[in-house]
């Protein structure tokens, strides 16, 4: 059974699970998905994978309306592909919502991490800093950035630059609770993004992943 969806991070909160523990989750409000379409290895993509569309759209332009031609209903907001190896077996039109997951479900979740702009070495490599007094005016400097034979800056060499705002995946989460009625998942720990980003929420054994 095909355990996938794509929604918003609500925010933290904390809950009890079965066993009395009180447990911090994330709250994810996944609204239906409906499938637009599916890729196949014969496709010129070469892989396979299912197009969801999510979210209300207010003004879709022509072309974002066309892609939602063969689906029943308004074009939605957000299109977004997943990969899954089972997508032919899918069919467009088909909805996903979160009644596909089960409390104790092992899930992945993906999203984009807050940026934090141009941050420096101490912020981003957790470099140490120099001397605060006695004279020092290298506080946050990063330091040598390479030996004298080289007689150049190696490729890798970890300097300041731009922090965050980047794809991030993090394993070994797990659902914790569903609310079908308000479409929410409550899943542990804490998930990437800002409120209100979106996030992909995929179940290990659906997608044949390892964490």
């Amino acid at each position: 059974m095909f355990k996938g969806i794509f929604g918003q991070k609500v925010g933290m909160t904390q809950v009890y699970d079965e066993s009395g523990v009180l447990q911090p989750v994330t709250v994810i409000q996944a609204e239906p998905c409906v499938v637009v379409r599916t890729k196949s290895p014969q496709d010129r993509e070469g892989y396979e994978a299912v197009v969801v569309g999510f979210g209300k759209a207010k003004k879709p332009s022509k072309p974002h309306a066309g892609q939602f031609a063969g689906v029943a209903g308004a074009p939605r907001r957000h299109l977004r592909e997943m990969r899954y190896e089972g997508a032919s077996d899918l069919e467009v039109g088909t909805e996903l919502t979160v009644e596909s997951f089960d409390a104790g479900d092992r899930v992945i979740v993906v999203g984009t991490s807050k940026g934090k702009g141009y941050a420096g070495t101490v912020k981003r490599h957790n470099f140490g800093r120099g001397p605060m007094s006695h004279g020092s005016k290298s506080h946050r400097r990063p330091g040598s950035t390479g030996a004298t034979d080289a007689a150049r800056v190696l490729k890798g060499v970890k300097k300041a630059g731009q922090m965050g705002n980047e794809r991030v995946t993090v394993k070994g989460l797990r659902v914790v609770r569903v609310d079908a009625a308000r479409n929410l998942l409550l899943i542990s720990g804490s998930v990437p993004g800002s409120k209100g980003s979106i996030v992909e929420v995929r179940a290990v054994e659906s997608f044949d992943e390892e964490i």
